[in-house]
């Protein structure tokens, strides 16, 4: 069932998840599209999510947006001050940007960077998390991982989660995605696109999420005039995903952006996101185990299971 609207307000609006966007020229939707939307939204009762581009929008924009309840989302490079203080996600696409950043408890934070990046530069995080309610790292390039990069990824989230347990044991509690969603969740908690969650663009059509939009604005499932046409739509339902309706890693967000891009399904996953996924679900059952011998955890939190795969695929003779 639907429960969000997320709203590309530009083409150069920011992305804030696994897809790329190189657009450069502006395209801003039409002042009475992105009323229709906001009109859609409030007729689905949906949760809106603005998707901001760098520029500082028209006040007709900011007063027909102030029209409704909703969620902004703010690349840290946007040059509308104003608006990067209202934001509820600052999205940071480059590390020296991080690290410089002024942040604020009521905010959440997303990091998009490549696997290398990360390797390199994770200590900077020891500053970060300190500092931060919340921090999502989210991979620009999934695909590329490998089975050499197993050992470091490991090893680096073995580092941060050590990190973590400290802050933990000195009474702060940052959330990073990566580590200790896992421990939070009791089920799967992924991305919900083209479920729970359908994007509008500033053509005035609808898409399973901003990805596909960039992809191929052809690949649209509905518009404003007629309504939304999801095709298959059983398939984006976590019951029609054969793999992860058996997987326990919680925090995985089965994007189905990445599904379609590593195996032209979009319910199911490459083996790369699920490896990535398994590799923070196990760091995050030690991390689990050691912050409890502290005493500072809350102990309704579930047991996190051991297990001795990484791409589930490989368990699935006990599949049930």
């Amino acid at each position: 069932m639907l429960q969000y609207l997320i709203i590309l307000l530009d083409d150069t609006s920011t992305s804030y998840c696994h897809y790329e966007n190189s657009r450069t020229e502006k395209n801003l939707i039409p002042l009475d599209a992105l009323k229709a939307g906001i009109r859609f939204g409030m007729m689905e009762n949906l949760m809106i999510q603005f998707v901001y581009p760098d520029y500082e929008l028209p006040s007709e924009y900011k007063e027909a947006i102030e029209t409704i309840d909703h969620s902004k989302i703010v690349s840290s490079l946007c040059e509308d001050e104003s608006l990067r203080d209202e934001a509820d996600i600052i999205v940071y696409h480059d590390w020296t940007g991080l690290s410089n950043g002024k942040y604020e408890e009521a905010k959440s934070y997303v990091l998009r960077t490549t696997k290398a990046d990360l390797f390199e530069r994770y200590m900077l995080l020891k500053d970060v998390l300190p500092k931060v309610s919340r921090l999502n790292i989210v991979f620009t390039d999934v695909e590329t991982f490998t089975e050499e990069d197993i050992d470091k990824y490991k090893r680096l989230l073995h580092t941060l989660a050590e990190h973590i347990e400290k802050l933990y044991v000195d009474g702060k509690m940052p959330q990073l995605n990566l580590l200790t969603d896992r421990i939070m969740l009791k089920e799967i908690n992924n991305c919900g696109a083209g479920e729970t969650n359908i994007t509008l663009a500033p053509n005035g059509k609808f898409y399973i999420c901003p990805g596909f939009y960039y992809d191929d604005e052809t690949d649209n499932v509905g518009d404003l005039e007629h309504g939304l046409d999801i095709k298959n739509k059983q398939l984006y339902q976590l019951d029609h995903a054969p793999i992860c309706r058996h997987c326990d890693a919680f925090q995985c967000k089965r994007c189905i952006w990445l599904n379609r891009k590593t195996t032209l399904e979009v319910n199911t996953p490459g083996h790369e996101q699920c490896v990535m996924a398994h590799l923070e679900r196990n760091v995050s059952r030690d991390l689990l185990h050691r912050i409890r011998k502290h005493g500072t955890f809350l102990p309704e939190l579930e047991d996190i299971k051991e297990i001795d795969y990484l791409d589930p695929f490989d368990n699935r003779d006990n599949w049930q």
